[in-house]
């Protein structure tokens, strides 16, 4: 992240002609010591920061979601197909919308050209290493086909469990700083769980059968966000399983999944932001340098998790990720 996340960065390309910012990737402050106060409030209240752009707007999503769209809780004490085709069907217009404006502005109509693409080439075609051929087909193939299914299967599930009453339910009128608290916590508790099953995901007989299938995917583009093998999306999305052992409220759930079903495609889409006219912060040249180098940067920029263990590249040629990774200088 830059000094000024809303100015763009110069071009700044190597001898492969890949984009990169001429700052280092930084932490967001955290779990800066000293203690950054100041730093701190500017970014879980700035914009861009935590609160703005991405998590008020899953949040957003998730409230009209639920108010709008979520069938009653009293329908789901029987799994019945009503229900549940009402389930998959939101989910799929929520998919094509959110992952398909990314592809559509970026990819479809090139608005930005490769600005500040971190691969220079487009998606590509006529490759064997994808179904169909072709990156997007594959990649549409098993996000908004096999990961929307598992997405959907949680939800479906969940629902059923709190309508029987089988896990624990959390009421706004019982306890109204822990329901608030619960919309805070569940970045953090992505960003972490994110980190773990990453990590073991790339445990070698996983990677071998289950999570090469995501890193086809060298150049990304949004629908390579959830174009997962259906063992790791399960893995991925079992985030939102916390919900079954923690009190929450449906509501609470339904931003937890939305926000891990919906979350990549902001993190993959290969271009570095502002976007827009520079209006619309986005983009993740931290998970970028994972699909460039693999060993490095599992989590994402808020919890140092890579930092504290070892699997932080910065993006600078000579930084410690390069170090870490032995890769040569550029």
């Amino acid at each position: 992240m830059s000094a000024d996340p809303l100015t763009p960065a110069p071009e700044a390309r190597n001898a492969r002609g890949e984009w990169r910012p001429p700052y280092p990737i930084k932490y967001a402050p955290v779990f800066a010591w000293p203690p950054q106060f100041a730093a701190l409030l500017k970014w879980l209240f700035g914009f861009p920061g935590f609160l703005w752009p991405l998590n008020l707007l899953l949040l957003g999503i998730s409230a009209v979601s639920w108010y709008l769209t979520q069938p009653a809780i009293a329908r789901c004490v029987h799994f019945e197909a009503g229900w549940i085709a009402q389930i998959y069907v939101r989910n799929l217009v929520m998919m094509w919308l959110f992952y398909g404006s990314y592809h559509l502005y970026l990819y479809t109509w090139r608005r930005e050209g490769t600005n500040r693409k971190y691969d220079p080439n487009w998606p590509a075609t006529k490759s064997r290493l994808f179904l169909f051929g072709d990156q997007v087909y594959d990649n549409i193939f098993w996000t908004s086909g096999v990961a929307l299914l598992v997405w959907t299967g949680y939800e479906v599930v969940t629902l059923w469990l709190y309508a029987n009453h089988r896990i624990p339910w959390l009421e706004w009128s019982q306890h109204p700083v822990w329901f608030v608290a619960w919309f805070f916590i569940i970045p953090f508790w992505r960003e972490f769980h994110f980190y773990w099953v990453h990590r073991l995901i790339h445990w070698k007989p996983l990677y071998k059968h289950v999570h090469y299938l995501h890193h086809k995917n060298l150049n990304p583009n949004p629908w390579s966000g959830m174009a997962m093998h259906p063992v790791e999306t399960i893995i991925y999305l079992s985030v939102c399983l916390i919900h079954w052992i923690i009190p929450s409220h449906p509501f609470h759930f339904l931003f937890d999944l939305q926000h891990a079903a919906l979350g990549p495609a902001s993190g993959h889409h290969g271009f570095e932001g502002p976007i827009a006219n520079g209006k619309w912060p986005t983009g993740s040249y931290f998970h970028y340098l994972h699909h460039r180098y693999f060993e490095c940067n599992y989590g994402e920029s808020t919890i140092p998790l890579d930092r504290w263990f070892g699997t932080f590249r910065d993006g600078l040629p000579d930084g410690e990720g390069a170090k870490l990774a032995g890769e040569h200088k550029d």
